[in-house]
């Protein structure tokens, strides 16, 4: 499995976690409703506050495991083939091109409003 596919599959999954945990509080907190056991406002309240702290934990393990695959990612250039290796070293080149122009366009527009 390609290191991009790894982070892709991580991020899904982190999404698909948030969904499932925002569809079952939205299912126990209508039922509490009904019951008339929280009213209405309160169960909007109740659900807010649990789906912002949901975003929040997924936030923080998705981070923790992406950050864990670049080292999983660097112990697993040892495992490459040629080609793989020349794909990798032209994926660099091109990231590093992108973000030295981004640099430059940020250097170019500070002098731009200074002038």
């Amino acid at each position: 499995m390609e290191f991009g596919e790894g982070v892709k599959k991580i991020f899904l999954a982190g999404v698909g976690a948030a969904a499932t945990t925002a569809e079952t509080t939205k299912d126990i907190i209508d039922k509490l409703v009904e019951k008339g056991e929280l009213t209405v406002e309160q169960g909007r309240g109740f659900n807010e506050e649990l789906k912002r702290n949901a975003k929040d934990k997924i936030k923080e393990h998705v981070s923790v495991n992406v950050t864990k695959n670049f080292s999983d990612a660097f112990d697993s250039v040892e495992n490459m083939s040629a080609e793989e290796l020349q794909k990798l070293k032209e994926r660099i080149a091109e990231v590093e091109a992108a973000n030295k122009n981004k640099a430059e366009e940020k250097e170019e527009d500070g002098h731009s409003t200074e002038a």
